[in-house]
């Protein structure tokens, strides 16, 4: 994926995508969002899970918006973090894979549906449920290609969307 901070170029507002090692116990994610409402910083995306059962860690992927400044400031107080392990701005490092998941359910008959169908198909969008009168697709992709299906679905009757958030990795062959 494209790291694209040009939307908010002018302002100097960046949007950058931070994985975050944390322990996996009650609070830390209270903890970590705290942070970030505290200080007034907007998550524009957030997804965590267990990731190493043996050590008992989870990954938190934020994607937040700011200028330079701030997100230096977000980076440094999540790693003061006491359950934190590492920060990682995967945005600063380069080249990362990102993908986010979404359900789309659309509503429709004749050439909407046969045209939601095509759109589908074109997307890479799968049809996990479908009844005479709507689909559900699943869709797997970069946050800008889920935004183009959806909006496109928005015109054949879109009825419904579910969005999982971002989970990014950087490339190569490193771990975290």
């Amino acid at each position: 994926m494209s790291n694209d901070t040009t939307s908010g170029i002018a302002s100097g507002i960046e949007r950058h995508t931070i994985s975050v090692l944390v322990d996996n116990e009650p609070g830390v994610l209270a903890r970590v969002i705290g942070l970030f409402s505290g200080r007034g910083y907007n998550i524009e995306s957030l997804t965590v899970a267990e990731t190493d059962p043996g050590r008992g860690l989870s990954r938190i992927t934020v994607v937040t918006s700011g200028t330079p400044m701030i997100i230096e400031q977000i980076k440094a107080q999540l790693d003061r973090l006491v359950p934190v392990h590492r920060v990682k701005d995967l945005t600063d490092e380069g080249r990362h894979i990102e993908r986010e998941l979404a359900l789309v359910k659309v509503a429709g008959a004749g050439e909407k549906r046969i045209e939601a169908l095509r759109l589908a198909d074109i997307y890479e969008a799968r049809v996990v449920d479908a009844t005479l009168t709507s689909f559900v697709f699943e869709m797997t992709g970069t946050v800008e290609e889920l935004t183009d299906f959806i909006g496109l679905m928005g015109q054949l009757g879109l009825v419904d969307v579910c969005r999982t958030g971002v989970v990014a990795m950087s490339r190569g062959p490193s771990a975290f």
